[in-house]
Order: C-alpha cells, then structure tokens, then sequence
C-alpha cells in the first residue's frame, strides 16, 4: 500500500471517538497537502470524503458520479464519523451497487446522479470493505475502470434490459467443456505449444523498441491495447502506422478499434483450435489484468478441439523481461484467477481477473502444470453462476 494512504488510514484510525466531522477534517487537512473540490479532498494518491452519523449504517448522499468520474483512478475513501469509531470505505464505482439521487436520465453517453452510502457495498466477492484489505480491493477496481462500471451502473440504476446473454450449457456440450483442461494438457506436451510460442516470439522480438515506446504510455488500456495489437493485430497497414506513431514525438496514436474477442491471435493445429489472448505485465506495477468474459470462455471450451491459452510479455522501462505462454488452467494462474460475479449484468455470469503477482512470478519463472481435478472445479464453478 502506498505510503501516504497507509499514514492517512492509521491517523484516521487513532481518532476513533472523536465524534466530530469538521475536526477531523482539519487534523487530516494539517498533515497532508490535499487539494479540495467541493466535499471531497485529494492528492495524487488518493481522494476523501467525510461523512457522519450515528451509526455505522448511513444514507447520506455522498458524491455525484460525475464528480466519481474525475478521482476514480486513485483510492476512493468515505470516512464515516460516528460516536464511537471512524468507519473507512473504499467507494469506487467497482464497489456502488448502484446510482440513487436524479439519476432517471443516467446513460452510457449522459453521466448523472449521486450515490448514497447505502451504495457502497460492505463486501466485494466475499472480500470486506475494510481498510486490511482495500490495497487487493483497488488492484481489483484498475483492471476494470470507471468506463467498465459504467454499463453495470447504468443498467442497475435504471433496470434497463441487459445486452448479452449467458452461454447455455446443454448435456451435449457439458462433457466437451469438462474436457478443456485435459485438452490444454495434450497441447501443452505437444510441439504445436512450442511452435505457438515461437512464433509469438518473434513478432514480439520484431517490434521490440515499439513495444518499450508503447509501455511508456500511462493509459493502461490503451498501452495494452497497442502492444497487444503489434503482436497480434491482422491489420498489417495499422500496425505500420502504429510503429511510426510510436517512433514519433508528438504524432497522435491512430484511432482503432479491437475485436471485443475471447483472444488476440487464432491459430489451428491437427487436432486443436487455439485462441490466445495476449497480456502485457509492467513488472514494477501492482495491478490486476482482466482475464476473461465467463460466458465467452465457455462458449469457446464448448467446441471439441479448444484451448484457450495466455500469453504474458513482462516489460521493465528499459526492457523485456521475459515472455510466458500458459493454459488458462495452469496451477498458479488458476489459484490468482479472481471470478467478478457481483460486477456482472443480470444477462452475465461475469468477468474474472488475474492476480498481478501470480502474473510476475509465471514472466520471472514460466510454468505448465496443470491441475485436471481442480480445473474442473473451477469450470464447474463457472458454469454454476
């Protein structure tokens, strides 16, 4: 956890009792350089809103989504003064069930309305809302964003139909699905696996200097978006005017759109049909990738030849650290597997994350192994929600 949010939780914390919302606030205001906008207060660390009230439990509007908008990037706290103790809550809109307050007109493309305490969720995938755990809660919250909570927001707040659809799972394709992991196995102790990785190689050490240009760039969807499209794009005339937007100072990156797939590059071998969805690691960031859409994963598993694979290039500032390629059911990646259930639309079993961690050590130390027993838990698992 960053130093300066870590010093605001344990000074907020050694006040507990101290009853009294403006006073709190100017011990906060005296130890920390923070900038004020209207009821909240920030730094480039994190953004803070006081609160009170008698209880824990609080219906006080806390800030317009508008306003959410603007800090969403950094820890988002709601200190709760009550009698008794400071509560702290982590409120980004990963964790608002909802948008309550003149919200009638919310839309993708019309952003309104205000939230209450009593929108902020007290527990996150059988993870508390509390301070211990808020450095894994934010990880979570960045590899999804402000844009991605905005259509679960939306439909949420004004019961609008959901798009999409869960994948149905029928006795005919149940057994194929079952099957992935040991597919993923056969594939992994074939030479198709090492052929898939060298060519993957190549493109990556092709564009090499692209890709430490393009790890530059602060917006992390659209440097992953770029580096994953210099590996995989099919668009050869895009990737050339991507190369020389990269190569030059002030040239704005072009416009493009990527195919909201299960993966990046498909290839088809004798006896298996591969998607690989490739993910770029900045080693010295602590943060969580998206992994995939559930309902996507199994609808691609429901065919009879799939595997479903990663591959992970680890970037430093001055170079790349390594490339791993692994089944969507290796060991390690499947026990950092977080599945977002409570983010899902009613037409959805959710999304899931990798655990940023679990990513660095498969870069530094790439392994195979695959659990068959666990996997089909985890499918299972899946398929359940």
């Amino acid at each position: 956890m960053n130093k300066n949010l870590e010093s605001l939780l344990d000074l907020i914390t050694d006040h507990n009792g101290i009853n009294n919302k403006a006073t709190l606030t100017n011990i906060i205001l005296e130890s920390f350089a923070l900038t004020q906008d209207r009821s909240v207060y920030y730094c480039t660390d994190f953004a803070l809103r006081f609160s009170s009230s008698q209880k824990e439990g609080f219906s006080n509007t806390v800030l317009s989504l508008s306003n959410l908008q603007k800090i969403d990037d950094r820890p988002f706290l709601v200190c709760l003064v009550t009698p008794n103790k400071n509560y702290l809550y982590l409120a980004n809109s990963t964790f608002l069930k909802k948008i309550s307050h003149s919200s009638q007109e919310l839309r993708e493309n019309n952003i309104r309305g205000s939230f209450n305490g009593s929108d902020i969720m007290r527990e996150f995938e059988g993870i508390k809302n509390a301070k211990e755990n808020f450095d894994r809660l934010f990880n979570i919250h960045q590899g999804i964003g402000f844009d991605g909570n905005l259509t679960r927001l939306v439909e949420a707040t004004n019961n609008i139909s959901p798009t999409g659809h869960k994948f149905a799972v029928t006795p005919s394709n149940l057994s194929t699905i079952l099957d992935a992991a040991s597919r993923a196995k056969r594939f992994i102790l074939s030479p198709y696996s090492r052929e898939l990785k060298r060519d993957l190689d190549d493109k990556v050490q092709r564009f090499r200097n692209e890709i430490l240009l393009a790890a530059l760039i602060e917006n992390v969807n659209v440097r992953g978006r770029i580096i994953e499209y210099l590996i995989a794009g099919e668009d050869e005339q895009l990737r050339q005017e991507l190369v020389s937007a990269l190569k030059t100072r002030n040239k704005a990156i072009p416009a493009f759109k990527t195919d909201n797939a299960l993966g990046d590059y498909t290839r088809v071998f004798d006896q298996f049909l591969t998607e690989t969805d490739v993910k770029t690691k900045i080693m010295i960031l602590d943060s969580n990738p998206k992994a995939y859409n559930l309902d996507k994963v199994l609808e691609f598993l429901s065919k009879p030849q799939s595997v479903f694979m990663f591959y992970f290039v680890g970037v430093d500032p001055d170079q790349i650290v390594n490339t791993s390629l692994v089944s969507m059911f290796q060991k390690r990646l499947l026990s950092g597997t977080i599945l977002l259930k409570h983010w899902a639309g009613r037409n959805s079993r959710g999304v899931s994350q990798f655990e940023g961690k679990i990513i660095n050590q498969l870069i530094l130390n790439s392994e195979t192994e695959i659990d068959e027993q666990y996997s089909k838990y985890f499918i299972e698992r899946i398929i359940a929600l």
